[in-house]
């Protein structure tokens, strides 16, 4: 085990960080993509520090393989992009560069600043960037090339220990940013790693801050669940901190006054984590077919509807619309929203056909 130090105003060491070599951690570089490694190296024969950062290499200690390589530098979005042809800048505050190998897509981001807090957006230090990063599992720094760990924080401690410790102060972490809680729960289910009791009570006091989020972040939030394998999980945590009825207020007020809707829901989220196992790269309709299914059950009395003579479209186009508002705020694409719910309906015996790809006309080619 090593030790980073740095100094204080009178000249005198401080020790800032412990680094783990290989013998320690026990990451394997074989379970590192190829690319990612190649970004680290280029940016640093250009002069640059860079290391993979946050979930890879919480995940890579764990023994799990990572979805995502992400990657931090202290060299600026610009200079990113001019040493990379094959990258773009995203993002119009909170600037990033996407480093495209293909269909795979690296995300490099600039060490920032805690001038304005945890969630500002100036360029920093690696000694600041640590204290941006929310829980302490999610704030260590591989250096593939010498094979090293950097942890600012005991963030290796806490993954021994299994356990979720906040970086940023308590009083601050979630009024900085609420989603940060939706992550907690996130985090311990697909980890194993228990919420300790503060930082659970906290969540339950905090968790009317998501009230003003965006549907657009809690979308997104709701898409990673969903496809995360650990919905099961996740959503009982959520439940258990007042978190999802922010997410899902219709099927959490569902849950709430039917014990059966609770039981067939939560049945139809494990059912969900099976599928997404077994079909990794299916489309999204087929997930949300889970979600919307025993809410569909319960709208009506299918048989009746059936032997009363409503229309297939008529059937469709209602039962479309209760869908629509059942699950707000998330808004998915138009277009799975329709599978998922032509395929529930087909079970209840009505069969609607998918819209017709509309056909381009053909133009004859200009002389």
């Amino acid at each position: 085990m090593l030790i980073r130090y740095s100094t204080d105003s009178k000249g005198r060491p401080v020790k800032k960080a412990v680094i783990y070599t290989k013998e320690e951690h026990n990451i394997s570089l074989g379970a590192i993509d190829d690319d990612a490694v190649y970004v680290i190296r280029r940016l640093r024969e250009n002069g640059f520090a860079a290391y993979l950062v946050g979930g890879a290499v919480r995940d890579l200690i764990i023994g799990k393989k990572p979805k995502d390589f992400d990657i931090v530098t202290d060299a600026t979005p610009s200079r990113i992009k001019k040493i990379f042809r094959n990258s773009r800048i995203i993002g119009k505050r909170f600037r990033l560069v996407h480093v495209i190998f293909g269909q795979k897509i690296f995300e490099v981001s600039t060490f920032r600043s805690i001038v304005d807090g945890s969630v500002g957006n100036a360029f920093g230090t690696m000694d600041e960037d640590v204290q941006r990063r929310d829980f302490s599992l999610n704030a260590l720094y591989y250096d593939p090339l010498k094979e090293h760990v950097i942890d600012y924080v005991d963030g290796v401690r806490d993954i021994k220990k299994g356990v979720v410790s906040p970086v940023i102060p308590l009083d601050r972490i979630f009024v900085e940013d609420p989603v940060r809680m939706l992550r907690a729960v996130k985090y311990g289910a697909t980890t194993g790693c228990r919420l300790p009791y503060k930082l659970k009570r906290k969540i339950r006091k905090s968790s009317d801050l998501l009230s003003p989020v965006s549907p657009s972040r809690l979308t997104e939030e709701l898409l990673k669940i969903i496809n995360s394998g650990h919905s099961f999980d996740i959503v009982s945590s959520a439940l258990e901190t007042d978190l999802y009825v922010f997410l899902q207020p219709a099927a959490t007020n569902l849950m709430m006054e039917k014990r059966r809707f609770e039981k067939s829901y939560m049945n139809s989220l494990k059912a969900l984590d099976e599928y997404t196992a077994a079909n990794p790269d299916c489309r999204l309709g087929e997930k949300l077919y889970y979600i919307l299914r025993d809410f569909v059950a319960d709208l009506t009395d299918w048989d009746k509807e059936i032997a009363d003579g409503t229309s297939a479209a008529d059937i469709y186009k209602t039962t479309w619309a209760r869908c629509r508002n059942f699950i707000l705020p998330m808004n998915p694409q138009r277009t799975e929203l329709e599978y998922a719910v032509r395929k529930i309906l087909s079970e209840h015996g009505v069969n609607v056909k998918p819209p017709k790809k509309k056909m381009r006309m053909m133009l004859p080619p200009e002389d």
